[in-house]
């Protein structure tokens, strides 16, 4: 039986969240929230099977520290140019930082 659609979004959007370091948290919560309802079937292959890849061999990657596989190149360039692009906040405006957090918390 295959999963359906909406099932398997969720799962992964839970997933992004719940990793072992809160970088990657942080780093695939984002991600997920803005691009997996739009993704094709392929890419929610290859997101899927990136989930199952190490943490801190995800935050190399995503930071460029080390090169990713050849089959998840393009999605970790897309995660790390999505990563950069984000709106960041004002250091100084806690409340900013608070939303951040507390949206990544769900």
């Amino acid at each position: 039986m295959t999963e359906p659609r909406d099932i398997r979004i969720k799962r992964m959007k839970m997933r992004s969240m719940r990793r072992g370091i809160k970088e990657m948290d942080l780093i695939l919560t984002a991600y997920a929230d803005r691009n997996l309802s739009s993704m094709d079937d392929v890419g929610l292959e290859t997101y899927d099977a990136l989930l199952h890849e190490n943490d801190q061999d995800l935050y190399q990657w995503v930071t460029g520290q080390a090169q990713p596989p050849a089959r998840l190149e393009n999605l970790i360039a897309d995660i790390a140019q999505t990563f950069q692009n984000r709106e960041k906040p004002s250091l100084t405006d806690f409340s900013e930082i608070r939303v951040m957090f507390s949206e990544t918390a769900r």
